[in-house]
């Protein structure tokens, strides 16, 4: 049963509008588009900043990739889970930088017009101090993404992130693949690709380009397949 409808506030003539929808037992909120033109032609960054800003608030995370508004879907206990796995290998190497796990917003892209919410940014302790809610992503060593299980993972994950962190000249992007029990790493971004990608499976060590850490992997295997 749909409960309301709002606009989102501050963009004129919005064509999205958020949904508190009842869904069973539970309240989920749905982001529809609402105009017959397509949304990369309607909404520009700053549109989307306050779109973003105020699905927040209905703990609704988006982000803007390719000109197209995304809604990330909501980790579950494994994603979480690999997320801390990281963290502890990152600091017991590197006790001078952070793996930022907090949704961390970085500006993305070809001139920076892309907005991202990495699943693990890894940069100098203190970086983002300061910074608001969307990041320049100058002094970020390395980003990490972890494969959720929707439609739009291959699209999304593999494809898009992986030209938008090159783009803005992230030196590595670390995909932690669970479709495959893989780990990806792209490195030596140029233009919008990277020129090194080297996938192992579950197992291996993995080393992250120009840090100093060398993963061991043996500990994602209890979230293999």
């Amino acid at each position: 049963m749909r409960l309301s409808q709002y606009p989102v506030p501050g963009v004129r003539d919005a064509p999205w509008v958020l949904y508190p929808q009842q869904k069973g037992p539970h309240t989920m909120t749905v982001l529809e588009h609402h105009s017959p033109r397509s949304p990369a032609e309607k909404l520009s960054v700053e549109q989307f900043e306050i779109i973003a800003q105020a699905a927040a608030r209905e703990d609704v995370t988006l982000e803007y990739l390719n000109g197209k508004m995304e809604i990330r879907t909501v980790p579950d206990s494994d994603h979480n889970a690999i997320l801390m796995w990281l963290t502890r290998q990152v600091m017991a190497q590197r006790a001078d930088l952070d793996l930022n796990v907090t949704g961390q917003g970085l500006k993305v892209g070809s001139c920076r017009k892309g907005r991202a919410r990495p699943d693990g940014i890894l940069a100098p302790v203190g970086h983002f101090a300061g910074q608001g809610e969307w990041a320049d992503p100058r002094g970020v060593l390395a980003v990490v993404e972890v494969t959720s299980w929707d439609s739009d993972t291959n699209s999304r994950d593999r494809v898009e992130k992986a030209r938008a962190y090159a783009a803005c000249d992230i030196g590595t992007y670390l995909l932690i693949d669970r479709d495959d029990d893989t780990v990806t790493v792209h490195s030596e971004p140029t233009g919008s690709r990277y020129r090194n990608i080297a996938k192992l499976g579950y197992g291996h060590s993995v080393e992250i380009p120009g840090v100093g850490v060398t993963l061991n992997t043996d500990g994602l295997k209890r979230y293999g397949h």
